[in-house]
């Protein structure tokens, strides 16, 4: 893709976010971040975005410290262009629809939105996930669908896993994702849900290096369907989760498939993801952003429902990867992320991040290797008043893996 057009498409979302996320509702609507936040406005005094730069260079009366009134459902459709490790250049059309269920606009926003994207891959994608806040926080509501046809690399099981066994597979995935969380009290949520994850018209080409793939050696079919329940604890305590400047987050979510429910097989998986956010200053914002995850399962899991690479919900784990560059019957990652400030007015910021993974060994199914990845990037402030950012990533791993990754909203 030119620059000109990339230019183009970034400056149809920045009009087109902000239209749809002023002042009152503080939420950047994107495909690849977690959707929603506490009401919590962020202090956009003397702040500067994209859009007042944009704005400012068509209309020169334009004021930046303008505020619009807010609106109780905001509806966009945007395009959105971008890049990473793992799909190339992508282009995608987005439309979505933020919300307060209540009248007094107690409880955080609610967001609905849907993604129809392909890229440079040849991968296909459809989604719609949504995160739904019913009057005073009593309830969560989370849903996660997608369908994909999804051409893509794997290099086998284990940490030890090298370029030279990539095995190029090809398949079509349906996921279906519902789950009811129930408050107990501040911050504290617990809840249960349905989870369905079929894999079909799967096909490999084999690994490059001619030996035999460790997708044949797992025994994957053409075909396979997890079905299942989950229950899950949450520990919230985040103003904004979209860009959080303090606060902790625990999830806890047990999940079992079972063949009474339309599963391949009965297995079971346990999946841990913790994150604290440190401010190191009162007058700035920059932060110390830690995040840890570990996911072990149990029963006959297929291939490509095993812990990955970047398996988490949205995708942002393992930055210096590709999706699913690594994958194993078990999982343990932890990240660490620095953000600051350039600019006095928040328009220019940075990161300096370091992550590592490992999964298990087959058949071992012990941890032997660890992989880490560094990297920088930049951050554009794209909305003032929701504290989101637009994020260009550089990240390095073991074995030659390097690449961009372009994201809208910080990461974790």
């Amino acid at each position: 893709m030119k620059t000109p057009i990339y230019l183009l498409i970034l400056i149809a979302i920045l009009y087109s976010t902000r239209a749809s996320c002023r002042q009152d509702p503080p939420v950047l609507l994107q495909p690849s971040a977690p959707y929603g936040s506490r009401s919590a406005i962020a202090d956009s005094g003397g702040q500067r975005d994209m859009i007042d730069i944009v704005e400012r260079f068509f209309d020169k009366n334009s004021s930046p410290n303008k505020k619009e009134a807010a609106q109780k459902a905001s509806f966009s459709v945007v395009p959105y262009g971008g890049y990473t490790l793992s799909t190339g250049l992508t282009i995608d059309i987005t439309g979505n629809v933020g919300f307060y269920t209540g009248s007094d606009h107690h409880e955080n926003f609610s967001v609905i939105a849907a993604d129809l994207g392909y890229d440079s891959e040849s991968q296909k994608t459809f989604l719609t996930r949504s995160e739904i806040w019913l009057p005073g926080n009593n309830y969560k509501l989370v849903s996660d669908l997608r369908w994909e046809k999804y051409p893509t690399d794997t290099y086998g099981l284990g940490t030890f896993t090298t370029f030279a066994t990539d095995n190029p597979i090809d398949f079509y995935y349906l996921r279906v994702y519902e789950t009811v969380l129930r408050k107990l009290g501040n911050d504290y949520y617990a809840g249960i849900g349905y989870n369905l994850d079929n894999h079909y018209n799967i096909t490999q080409e084999g690994n490059q290096n001619g030996t035999v793939s460790d997708f044949t050696k797992y025994g994957q079919t053409r075909e396979s369907t997890s079905s299942g329940i989950n229950l899950d604890f949450l520990f919230d305590s985040r103003k904004n989760q979209l860009n959080p400047l303090v606060g902790s987050y625990l999830s806890v979510i047990y999940r079992q498939n079972l063949t009474v429910l339309g599963s391949n097989a009965n297995w079971e998986e346990l999946q841990l993801d913790a994150r604290k956010y440190i401010r190191l200053s009162p007058s700035s914002n920059n932060v110390l952003a830690l995040w840890g995850m570990a996911a072990f399962t149990t029963g006959n899991v297929p291939y490509l429902d095993l812990p990955s690479t970047g398996g988490d919900m949205y995708n942002n784990s393992g930055r210096g990867y590709a999706v699913g560059r690594f994958r194993g019957r078990d999982m343990l990652y932890m990240e660490g992320e620095y953000r600051f400030g350039i600019t006095r007015n928040g328009l220019l910021g940075a990161v300096i991040f370091a992550n590592a993974e490992s999964f298990t060994e087959y058949p071992s199914n012990t941890f032997q290797k660890i992989a880490p990845a560094t990297g920088t990037g930049l951050r554009l402030k794209l909305n003032k008043y929701s504290n989101t950012n637009i994020c260009i990533d550089y990240g390095v791993g073991v074995g030659g893996s390097h690449g961009f990754f372009v994201n809208l909203g910080e990461l974790f």
